[in-house]
């Protein structure tokens, strides 16, 4: 996310910082990099334009120039101005427990509205919802099967009436179906269309009237960059959607959809998925996200992710572990699966300040599954006890794994130096175990 355009601020800023005190030709040289590296984001040119405009107004002020850090200064007016950009503020869907809640995703053909439905019924599940899938795409072949197959997947109920092709009809079942049952959120999925498409653009305004949802949300591909935005502006003319879902947006080292998109439409962005899992849809926050741009970090969600994959009591009972210096291969394996449903270790990491600085930061997966091949060829009383691991048990251990003696080695090497770390925080405050350096 961002990658590119994380670069070039990082290159532009640290020539300001380097400069020591600022002048307007100074600021006019960075301002006029800055333009062009939103541009090569495929940020809106009007955007760009009423962004560097705001931003040099606010960076020749006294206050930046007689400032002792002028640099850190007009950092500091990039990152308010890209927060204004992006809506200020997280939009959070106001569903409640005690009443049928009801989503409906929009947007163009192979935008990514299938898989997103069932990623939004994953995550309000999480919250104690009780979601229920709506097929109200009878036009492309195996849509239907595509949303019962996901829901198959996540244990969730999918409505659909395979016989129908009126989509009004379909939806107003859902509704009373759901009524009698204990669902209190539907989520439509319904077809792709383009906007310039008056028959089925006309059909979701139906559907709309006859539905009522709480929220329409435009599912727009981030990779299509400034079509994505221009196809969403045509859309809210016709339909007034709510909010926007960006989808591949691990994909999309640019970012202009994201940057855009509230400003030309109005409407902020909710969601974005960052990967194919399930659980690979982040909410959106806009000041979260400007701190990405600027290398300063995404501490907070990547704090959110340990949470949501790590239950608490499997986190207290580590936890007590490490206080007595309990700590086994089989809660490292264990942690390591966790860390793992978090997402790709170089999204962590691209999470945490300064990251950003490491040009083409990459994490070598296939390294871990040696390290869990190699755990899940000791027995289970070598994982207790690994200084029982002998010269021939280290041999054994390698074939086993299909690894060399030095792998298996170093990794007993790093688990003893782990362990070691962790006697100097007896008694102190522990690391939460979900956030562990494994």
């Amino acid at each position: 996310m961002f990658n590119n355009l994380s670069e070039r601020f990082d290159d532009i800023f640290r020539k300001l910082k380097g400069k020591g005190k600022l002048n307007e030709k100074n600021i006019k040289e960075a301002m006029r990099e800055i333009r062009r590296a939103l541009l090569e984001a495929d940020v809106n040119f009007k955007i760009v334009k009423n962004f560097i405009s705001k931003v040099s107004q606010k960076a020749v002020g006294q206050e930046v120039m007689k400032s002792i850090t002028p640099g850190d200064q007009v950092v500091k007016i990039v990152h308010e101005q890209l927060i204004n950009l992006m809506g200020e503020k997280y939009f959070q869907p106001q569903l409640h427990q005690n009443k049928l809640n009801k989503i409906m995703l929009v947007g163009l053909q192979g935008s990514g509205k299938t898989t997103t439905c069932a990623k939004i019924a994953a995550k309000y599940r999480k919250k104690n919802f009780s979601p229920t899938l709506v097929a109200c795409d009878v036009y492309r072949p195996a849509a239907i099967h595509q949303l019962q197959v996901l829901g198959k997947q996540l244990d969730i109920p999918v409505f659909a009436d395979e016989k129908s092709k009126n989509v009004v009809k379909i939806a107003k079942k859902a509704v009373k179906e759901a009524e009698k049952s204990e669902s209190n959120l539907l989520i439509f999925d319904t077809a792709g269309r383009l906007h310039i498409d008056t028959k089925l653009m006309k059909e979701l305004s139906d559907l709309k009237k006859n539905v009522n949802p709480d929220y329409i949300f435009f599912v727009a591909d981030a990779m299509t960059g400034q079509d994505a935005v221009n196809v969403a502006k045509q859309f809210n003319a016709q339909l007034e959607f709510d909010g926007v879902i960006l989808t591949k947006m691990d994909s999309d080292a640019r970012g202009g959809a994201a940057l855009s998109i509230k400003a030309v439409t109005g409407k902020p962005v909710i969601f974005v998925g960052t990967g194919e899992k399930i659980s690979d849809l982040e909410n959106f926050h806009p000041d979260r996200m400007a701190n990405r741009i600027l290398g300063m970090g995404d501490v907070l969600s990547l704090i959110e992710k340990a949470e949501s994959s790590i239950k608490q009591d499997e986190a207290d009972k580590l936890a007590k572990k490490l206080q007595k210096n309990q700590f086994t291969f089989t809660d490292f394996l264990q942690q390591l699966q966790q860390i793992q449903k978090m997402g790709p270790l170089d999204q962590l990491l691209g999470m945490l300040p300064g990251m950003n600085k490491i040009k083409n930061l990459q994490v070598d997966e296939k390294e871990i599954k040696h390290v869990e091949a190699i755990i899940y060829s000791m027995t289970n009383r070598e994982r207790e006890k690994p200084a029982i691991i002998n010269g021939s048990r280290r041999k054994r251990i390698a074939e086993g794994s299909g690894t060399s003696i030095q792998q298996v080695n170093r990794l007993l090497k790093q688990f003893d130096q782990m362990k070691k770390m962790m006697k100097k925080f007896n008694g102190k405050k522990m690391p939460s175990p979900g956030m562990l350096p494994f």
